[in-house]
């Protein structure tokens, strides 16, 4: 006689069996290989270094599978990627913020000038980071860390990275009395004030406050120093600012923006890079600078420098490290905020540089992600094409080059065929040859 799974699963209940048994037997394929994948794991974790009893206690309650878990979706639509560059820039950097960051600015301003000796990162930046992160303190997210980065490992898009975040995540459990349902952050496993990867605090967290132990979830003085010295580490320089938005001369050649193409202040100056108000650049000529175009060339233009790359390590975001180059300044100067506008440019649909993407890497031989993401690497190939097209190489792509595209002749490229005119030639059209009577 058959028995019925339901009726097997009663009686498994009724005969004392554990519930983890009984689970395994209704569990769903998906579930049984991502059971057979977390098995796995949990061994190479050991092999690191991570105790038996840490693991433990890091999946004693659930093992964190779901068929559809939210940190994924969110991985794959980031505001920093998915957002144009003025609207996320005006949701991180606006009123609200610009007036709170102030206040604790000056509020905070005896510890952040302590750090600032001891780190060499002005107060300015620190209350930026900590205003975009976590609004000041008060969102550090709700997630368990430990469970986000498992289902992260588990995504084939960055497992690499996740998986690395996890076992230092387990490292930080194994070697302090934090317990893992105590350690919440961001969807991506970030932490505390200033949203530290576990790596990140592994490697740069500080006991500022100097009670034997690092918290940056409820210490801000250790949360602030250890955001500083982080900084300071990766190599801030001390006497630069982030950059400066700039005016462009009208024969700007747009193939040499971008963060990889640096050039002198002075190299800059002497190519008719001005400030908004056509002033001289107020920076030292020998320092490294870019061109940034967040929008192409119908957009704003920012000369940025070597701290603006730091930030970029912190994130990596262009629109990111400029909301908090933004967010800075607007706290220091005490300046009116103003809402970036829209440029004129028209902004691509994602499925549209995902086409742009997949061309370059067919015509070209490129090896880009084929994600609709404008990044650095995606905008230099882009330059490329519109260079091929007989377009302003600004790596920004807009609907005449996705048209262009669309008309490309693998025969003749993205020249327009010129008819023969042997074969068009008309000798004796009624209408070209008829004399004009008209008096």
């Amino acid at each position: 006689m058959k028995i019925t799974l339901v009726a097997l699963t009663f009686s498994l209940l009724l005969s004392g069996c554990t519930t983890t048994a009984t689970a395994a037997i209704v569990q769903n394929p998906a579930h049984k290989e991502y059971s057979l994948w977390l098995d796995n794991l949990k061994t190479e974790m050991i092999n690191r270094g991570i105790s038996q009893s840490t693991i433990d206690k890091a999946y004693y309650k659930t093992d964190y599978y779901h068929p559809t878990p939210e940190v994924v979706k969110i991985d794959r639509k980031q505001a920093e990627f998915v957002l144009t560059s003025p609207e996320y820039l005006n949701r991180i950097v606006h009123p609200i913020r610009i007036k709170k960051g102030r206040e604790h600015y000056q509020k905070l301003y005896p510890l952040f000038s302590q750090i600032e000796k001891t780190y060499g990162i002005p107060p300015e930046y620190l209350v930026a980071f900590w205003g975009a992160e976590t609004n000041f303190g008060s969102n550090y997210g709700n997630f368990l860390v430990i469970g986000s980065l498992t289902q992260l490992s588990y995504d084939k898009r960055r497992s690499k990275f996740f998986k690395e975040q996890l076992y230092q995540a387990l490292k930080i459990i194994d070697q302090t009395d934090i317990v893992p349902e105590r350690m919440v952050g961001s969807w991506a496993g970030a932490m505390g004030h200033f949203q530290f990867m576990p790596s990140t605090f592994n490697a740069y967290a500080v006991d500022y406050n100097g009670d034997n132990k690092i918290d940056i979830w409820h210490s801000f003085e250790d949360a602030a120093a250890s955001a500083a010295a982080y900084l300071n580490a990766i190599g801030w320089k001390h006497e630069q600012p982030w950059g400066i938005e700039v005016s462009l001369p009208w024969n700007f050649d747009f193939s040499n923006s971008g963060r990889k193409h640096l050039k002198t202040v002075k190299e800059w100056h002497q190519l008719g890079i001005r400030t908004l108000n056509n002033k001289k650049l107020p920076l030292k000529e020998e320092w490294q600078a870019s061109i940034l175009l967040p929008e192409g060339r119908k957009g704003r233009a920012y000369l940025t420098l070597n701290n603006f790359n730091i930030i970029m390590k912190w994130n990596r975001s262009e629109n990111y490290a400029l909301a908090i180059g933004l967010l800075a300044d607007y706290i220091k100067t005490g300046k009116e905020w103003k809402p970036v506008e829209n440029s004129p440019a028209t902004r691509l649909k994602t499925a549209d540089v995902t086409k742009i993407q997949a061309f370059i890497n067919k015509i070209i031989g490129s090896h880009i992600s084929e994600d609709g993401k404008l990044g650095q690497q995606t905008r230099e190939e882009i330059k490329k094409v519109q260079n091929m097209a007989k377009l302003p190489a600004d790596g920004y792509p807009d609907y005449r080059l996705l048209q262009k595209i669309n008309n490309y002749n693998p025969e003749i490229g993205f020249a327009v065929p010129v008819p023969d005119r042997k074969l068009h030639k008309v000798k004796h059209h009624p209408l070209r040859n008829r004399k004009n009577n008209i008096n």
